[in-house]
């Protein structure tokens, strides 16, 4: 992993929150910029990194962030597990990312129709269980889902959970010592979003 070059400008959490909106828009609008690599950006990529944003996403295979933000080679730091759930090895990622490459703005990104959410959802009313490791990830889940209302049909239940749980891992990393101690200095900027499939539109929570 390379470290941030303290000569280059660091754009502020505004910025780059505008930045992933701009990109968002021409991806709607079919005109999204990527370029064919060329070796003089490759070059310079080589000698380090300086993504103005980190992102912590589902692995689900249609919410690729780089491609739904519009965004090249280095300019965001991408942390992606299914489910988006927030381990010790995700908080570390996003430490170094926010200690060493400066990126003071976190997105934490699900998405509509999250198979893992929906997994910890059977899990809670049915009682489901799922393979061991598998288990063990919707296990990690099931804190964040909100009080199943019996009414809700199920795509709404599944759309609840899916905010609920990004709430709770936006909560998790605000209120660890790090979120604490960079949310104090006014370093970090956290923002909650949902991507939905059907319409490839990323929706920002307040």
């Amino acid at each position: 992993m390379s470290h941030h070059d303290p000569s280059t400008a660091v754009i502020s959490a505004d910025e780059a929150l505008q930045r992933l909106i701009d990109g968002h828009e021409r991806f709607l609008r079919g005109e999204a910029r990527f370029p064919s690599l060329q070796r003089e950006v490759l070059a310079n990529l080589a000698k380090g990194q300086q993504p103005y944003a980190t992102i912590l996403g589902c692995s689900d295979s249609r919410v690729p962030p780089e491609l739904i933000f519009d965004a090249g080679l280095g300019e965001l730091f991408v942390v992606r597990v299914a489910g988006n759930s927030l381990s010790p090895e995700v908080a570390g990622s996003i430490q170094y990312a926010a200690s060493h490459l400066m990126t003071s703005l976190i997105v934490v990104l699900g998405h509509e129709g999250c198979g893992a959410i929906k997994a910890a959802l059977e899990t809670k009313i049915e009682g489901a269980r799922q393979l061991s490791r598998i288990q063990i990830l919707v296990d990690g889940l099931l804190p964040g889902l909100p009080d199943v209302d019996p009414q809700l049909d199920p795509d709404t239940r599944l759309s609840r959970a899916v905010e609920a749980n990004v709430r709770r891992t936006l909560g998790l990393i605000r209120n660890s010592p790090e979120g604490k101690a960079r949310m104090a200095e006014g370093r970090m900027k956290l923002v909650g979003a949902i991507y939905e499939l059907e319409t490839g539109r990323v929706r920002f929570l307040d």
